[in-house]
């Protein structure tokens, strides 16, 4: 039995091909021979085989850095600059929103109706004597202490005929509330005060039989109404 074998190669492709497997050794060696000196051998073989790099930008730009190109831009920090009087104006603005809301706070907590004065209750609203008393009476002694029973504006302080003296103020709803028989005041018509503000001293001027407040409350309508009633509503107890 005869054995088939394959023609060999023209001349040509014989040649060609041992071209390229020399140029693949070359660099198989090459690669191989670089390695070898990057890690510092001293090999005689490896010094044989491999060309060295001519100088350390040759050997960046193998490794795809460095090289002639150009530079990245620097980027240099830039200095911040500080608008004085526009950090004041926010530190004052923030300071007032601080005020403000403790302002609110403080004037949700205060109380908004007071008992007048301090001492005895010695005379209620209705008939007395024969005639009708609008008021109720709490005796003292002189230099008592009056407070206004709410908020709300003066609209009356000086000499009044049976009081002596007296001092009106007129509350936000329209009603108004009466002191009398005061010894002295210390507000004026049109000053505004506040529930629980002294405005003036039990004292025992006018048609009085002693030291006392006499205290009325007039509606809205200018109804004079138990003073009792009224105090008790803004939660007030005599």
């Amino acid at each position: 039995m005869s054995t088939h074998r394959l023609p060999p190669p023209p001349s040509a492709l014989r040649g060609r091909i041992v071209v390229a497997a020399v140029a693949v050794g070359a660099f198989a060696a090459a690669g191989a021979g670089q390695t070898i000196h990057a890690l510092g051998s001293n090999s005689p073989a490896a010094s044989d085989e491999i060309t060295p790099l001519a100088n350390a930008s040759e050997g960046a730009a193998a490794f795809g850095v460095g090289g002639t190109g150009p530079a990245s831009p620097q980027v240099l920090p830039v200095a911040k600059t500080v608008d004085s009087a526009a950090e004041a104006q926010k530190l004052v603005k923030s300071l007032q929103i601080t005020e403000d809301r403790e302002a609110a706070e403080a004037e949700a907590k205060r109380p908004k109706f007071s008992h007048p004065a301090a001492g005895s209750f010695t005379s209620g609203f209705g008939g007395r004597w024969g005639e009708m008393h609008y008021g109720i009476d709490i005796a003292g002694p002189i230099g008592t202490p009056i407070l206004s029973a709410a908020d709300g504006v003066v609209i009356e302080a000086g000499p009044a005929s049976g009081f002596g003296l007296w001092v009106k103020v007129e509350h936000p709803d329209g009603s108004v509330t009466v002191y009398g028989h005061v010894d002295t005041y210390s507000v004026y018509e049109g000053q505004r005060v506040r529930a629980g503000e002294q405005i003036a001293r039990m004292g025992n001027r006018g048609f009085s039989t002693g030291p006392h407040l006499h205290f009325e409350v007039w509606n809205p309508d200018g109804k004079k109404i138990n003073p009792l009633t009224w105090l008790n509503s803004k939660g007030i107890s005599v």
